[in-house]
């Protein structure tokens, strides 16, 4: 496993392609692969390809965005991530999912072009967000390299959704993010937050002005800011990530210190948590779901 994974984050402007021409995401894409030979998975912010216009009314442009995922859209994605061979996260898009519900959704492509992982957004931001809400948390491999856990935006507000990412083996979780208000100042620290409590890279990536504000970031697991972009410019924040770093925090601990996955002596019973009306069974909490 060579681990190290060259990253490329497209802090942009949405394009609304889907309502307009579906080639220019394509050249898009090409510019950037053109400009950065050398990424290997090329990421973009959530709604990039669907987001409404100031004064365009959300769930008309929702309603008219949606496909399903293998519909006419997916074919052009997944035929671009095969023609220039990267893994390809084109931000999220307006899914049409087979239970006539939409909802806000993060494909993921490989360099074959075959769909690897598509996540739906958990939480969407009530009352202002209208799509479905999923419930499956999703993490994908990128062979030679580690495993990657996706979160759109909002997710990353509830401890719960990263946790669960890294339980289950993400050594990288994407967050997909379209925020122009002033709680990006929060979300950044989330950012390092979940990084640190989780012990996971973390790349939050947000549009650039107007769908949002910037501040786009990479943090390494143990909670530093590894390369942070402007404020609303539109810009390329590219690193280069050795993910076996991040199991290497886990075993060694925060700072040679804090070892969060494995705070459970031997024979402890498990915890029960009220809250979720479940437990924390401590065999299995450090067993993970990583096979």
């Amino acid at each position: 496993m060579t681990n190290r994974l060259s990253l490329g984050l497209v802090q942009t402007a949405a394009r609304h392609h889907a309502a307009g021409d579906p080639d220019a995401f394509a050249a898009d894409v090409r510019g950037v692969v053109a400009d950065h030979p050398d990424v290997r998975l090329l990421a973009y912010p959530e709604l990039h390809l669907c987001g409404h216009r100031p004064g365009e009314d959300p769930r008309t442009v929702m309603t008219a965005a949606a496909e399903p995922l293998d519909g006419p859209r997916g074919a052009r994605l997944s035929a671009l991530a095969r023609e220039l061979r990267i893994w390809l996260v084109p931000g999220t898009v307006y899914e049409l999912g087979d239970d006539g519900r939409v909802y806000n959704t993060s494909p993921v492509y490989s360099p074959t072009g075959e769909r690897v992982a598509a996540y739906r957004k958990i939480f969407p931001w009530l009352p202002h967000e209208t799509t479905a809400a999923g419930d499956t948390f999703v993490v994908f491999d990128l062979p030679g390299h580690g495993r990657v856990g996706l979160t759109i935006c909002y997710d990353a507000w509830f401890p719960e959704t990263t946790r669960h990412l890294a339980w289950q083996g993400a050594d990288l979780v994407l967050n997909l993010v379209r925020t122009p208000t002033v709680d990006r100042a929060q979300e950044v620290v989330l950012a390092r937050a979940n990084a640190i409590v989780n012990q996971v890279f973390m790349a939050s990536l947000n549009a650039a002005a107007p769908e949002g504000v910037g501040r786009s970031l990479v943090v390494d697991p143990e909670g530093r800011v590894r390369g942070e972009a402007g404020p609303g410019s539109e810009e390329i924040l590219t690193d280069v990530l050795d993910l076996a770093e991040a199991r290497r925090v886990r075993e060694r601990g925060t700072e040679g210190m804090a070892r969060v996955w494995d705070p459970f002596e031997e024979g402890r019973p498990p915890l029960e948590l009220p809250l979720y009306a479940g437990r924390v069974d401590p065999d299995r909490w450090r067993r993970g779901a990583r096979p």
